[in-house]
């Protein structure tokens, strides 16, 4: 007789290596049919943020010594805060998330996505065009509509790809079911846990006041951007972290991304290729508890930058570490969640029944919303586990490997074909000053009792701040 299948919460409070007594205390409530896909974004996005509060209230019960609180979950804010980029409004505008040159495009045999966002990108992909970075998107977009239509969609996704750009053919399931890269990680948890030192360094100390902010006193070092990563990190400095963003000065980022995800956080500019650079990481290094990693596997490798190596300059230290596609032939290209939803099936599977348009989408930018989420939770169940026991500890997670929980392993819901997503998303939004303007913005979903209700400061500008710890 086979077994009824686990709840997404479960799969995931155990890809957390979490007590599963420690599940009674998690509660749902909030408005149905929410986040409405094929496939099981609410289960996941419910699940990720779940276990992501439950790690929270794991790690202030630690350090208060008392017991685990509740953790009462809203759909609602959950729903709200997977998508807190399309409503986050500067001054009442609201920002552009994807540039005319990102999406699909028809093929000679099916459809292609290309991710165009950042200028260099976008450049690259111009050039296998023949075309310059100054050409206008109109131009640039009837050339490559032009182009794309008779060339095979894995033709462009090489070429595009050795130009340093970024394209992806839409797969079917069945199709990455099959493929290499699936294959790669079919034995991989979706969250990798490793110890990877005995040092016996405990850094916590008593948690006391209100609100509860487990990650009090705490110091993370965030190498991450654009959206897990960050929405990670945002998460630990809404936990009460001291979160300090380093983003190098040649490499363009979107300051509308940072002014979603940035709740909390303060942002240095810091070129980890130079010697001074390196020696100023060093110095921040020397005091952290966390350091955060979202570039593609090989990148900060080069920089000497390997958990081994950090762990040994900082006995004690937690790492999260995720990348688009994990492990296999594709390991150390560059992703985007759009990107990733193409390649795995998910656009495919997510297209209406008889269209002739382009694949569809998830109603989230999900994989990057759940793997930070899962991600951050990672992290505090590791700086748990060194509460309690010391020692140096990694977390690796991949939004591939999120993608193949949400399509291969999650249960349907039984009320899926219910689902409209139809809310008034008011309840969960609020609006703060900040440097940048007015910001209207979602509020944070993760909640326990006695969690706080928002950050402790709104995002700023980045590389505006100091190199250098708030905390003595």
């Amino acid at each position: 007789m086979t077994s009824a299948p686990t709840s997404a919460t479960e799969q995931a409070w155990a890809a957390l290596g979490g007590d599963p007594a420690l599940l009674g205390r998690i509660g749902t409530s909030g408005p149905a049919g929410l986040l409405p896909s094929r496939l099981p974004v609410r289960e996941l996005a419910r699940a990720a943020v779940a276990v992501c509060s439950l790690a929270a209230a794991e790690l202030a019960a630690r350090r208060t010594g008392g017991p685990v609180p509740r953790v009462p979950i809203d759909d609602g804010a959950v729903a709200t805060a997977f998508v807190s980029e399309r409503h986050l409004r500067v001054d009442g505008r609201a920002p552009t998330n994807f540039a005319p040159l990102s999406r699909f495009w028809r093929t000679a045999d099916g459809w292609v996505r290309t991710h165009a966002n950042y200028p260099h990108h976008r450049a690259r992909l111009l050039g296998t065009l023949g075309l310059s970075a100054d050409t206008a998107d109109d131009v640039a977009v009837e050339a490559a509509a032009a182009s794309f239509a008779g060339r095979r969609g894995s033709e462009i996704e090489e070429t595009v790809y050795a130009a340093g750009g970024l394209a992806v053919a839409a797969r079917t399931p069945g199709e990455w079911a099959a493929d290499p890269r699936r294959l790669a990680l079919r034995d991989v948890p979706l969250v990798e846990r490793e110890r990877i030192d005995a040092a016996p360094v405990r850094r916590t100390v008593p948690l006391t006041g209100t609100p509860l902010r487990p990650a009090a006193g705490l110091r993370v070092l965030d190498l991450s951007r654009v959206l897990a990563g960050p929405v990670a990190t945002r998460t630990l400095a809404l936990l009460g972290a001291d979160v300090l963003r380093i983003d190098a000065p040649q490499l363009p980022e979107s300051q509308d991304a940072h002014s979603d995800t940035g709740f909390g956080k303060r942002s240095v500019s810091i070129d980890l290729t130079s010697d001074a650079g390196l020696g100023v990481f060093d110095e921040l290094l020397a005091g952290a508890d966390v350091v955060v990693t979202g570039y593609r596997p090989g990148a900060l490798e080069r920089l000497g930058l390997t958990p081994e190596s950090l762990a040994s300059r900082r006995p004690g230290l937690v790492i999260g570490r995720l990348s688009a596609w994990g492990h296999g032939p594709w390991d150390r290209r560059r992703g985007f969640d759009s990107l990733v939803q193409v390649a795995t099936g998910i656009a495919v599977a997510e297209t209406e029944p008889g269209a002739e348009g382009p694949p569809g989408a998830l109603p989230a930018q999900a994989l990057d919303h759940g793997t930070g989420y899962l991600l951050a939770g990672a992290v505090l169940r590791a700086l748990t586990e060194q509460h309690d026991e010391g020692g140096s500890r990694l977390a690796t997670l991949s939004l591939a490997r999120t993608a193949a929980w949400l399509t291969d392993e999650i249960p349907a819901p039984p009320d899926q074909a219910a689902q409209d997503g139809t809310y008034d998303p008011e309840k969960w939004l609020t609006e703060t000053g900040s440097p940048l303007g007015r910001l209207r913005h979602a509020l944070p979903p993760v909640a326990f009792d006695g969690a706080p209700a928002g950050w402790s400061r709104p995002p700023g500008r980045l590389g505006a701040d100091a190199a250098a710890w708030l905390t003595a």
